[in-house]
């Protein structure tokens, strides 16, 4: 039994006429009541009553009848729903972002879903890296946008880096500090200092800038993953913030001697020979345009 099957015998159904359901089908009488006779054969049952050039349902053809149009109706969902699919129109997908990502990202991403993809089902799941490529992994997730240099090198996972961004120490605008034309290490290290988790390779850098004192665990007062609450933080108190500076606009550069010259490397990672949804795309390439504007 096949789905042009039930086509065929629906239209006949409706019509009563093997000439007008061949017009209809665009096939020939000959190839409807082949297709027809085919499906009889195969129920073990007639489906119709032939009475000159009209054709109505048996008892065994009604029941079919319904049961085919139920199938046919969904066959064609199926078909609207690929269509969908594949133009990137509907369909389900789960993001993981890190600290930093998700504080510039989170907001404008789900945005921009509500207002061109509204029959998208999106969900973004903060957290570590760890979690996130845990998540990633198990199929939990579809893609994380992460802190690349936070990224373990693997054979089973594509990372693209999709955006560098400038890093600094940050501080509200009537800070002391920024009273000071000169500001070093020691400087800063009079006040609270916050971050979010940082990788091996900042704290490197940091070390070879402002020598083993920047180590992450004598530097670091306040660590949080989420940037947004220690922005709230440094707003109200004297704290200074190690972050990259656009996901805190509002507060204001300390220029350092020697200056940090750091950034954050944001890759999106995928699982490597996974087949991907289309829609993945369209948000690749806004998270793409996104973080390089």
């Amino acid at each position: 039994m096949t789905l042009v099957q039930l086509r065929h015998m629906i239209d006949l159904a409706n019509t009563g006429s093997f000439v007008k359901s061949a017009e209809n089908l665009f096939i020939t009488q000959p190839a409807l009541s082949r297709s027809i006779q085919l499906l009889e054969e195969e129920l073990g049952g007639k489906l119709f009553d032939r009475q000159g050039r009209h054709s109505s349902l048996t008892v065994l053809g009604e029941t079919i009848f319904k049961r085919g149009q139920v199938l046919l109706d969904l066959a064609k969902d199926i078909q609207e729903t690929n269509h969908k699919l594949k133009k990137g129109l509907s369909g389900q997908l789960k993001i993981g972002m890190g600290s930093g990502p998700g504080a510039m990202l989170m907001t404008p991403l789900l945005q921009h879903v509500a207002i061109h993809y509204p029959h998208l089902h999106l969900e973004i799941i903060r957290g570590s890296t760890e979690m996130l490529v845990d998540s990633l992994r198990s199929r939990k997730l579809d893609a994380i946008v992460i802190d690349a240099r936070s990224l373990k090198p693997a054979a089973d996972l594509h990372l693209e880096i999709v955006c560098e961004t400038p890093g600094a120490f940050l501080c509200k605008k009537n800070h002391p500090l920024t009273l000071q034309k000169k500001i070093t290490i020691n400087d800063l290290r009079q006040y609270p200092i916050a971050s979010t988790p940082l990788s091996d390779e900042i704290e490197h850098l940091l070390i070879e800038r402002y020598g083993t004192q920047a180590n992450l665990a004598d530097l670091i007062n306040i660590k949080c993953t989420e940037i947004s609450s220690l922005v709230e933080v440094v707003n109200h108190s004297e704290t200074v913030l190690l972050s990259i500076k656009k996901a805190a606009k509002n507060l204001q550069e300390l220029k350092l001697t020697p200056a940090l010259n750091a950034t954050a490397r944001f890759g999106f990672v995928t699982v490597a020979n996974r087949s991907k949804s289309p829609l993945l795309a369209h948000i690749r390439e806004f998270i793409i345009s996104h973080l390089t504007s």
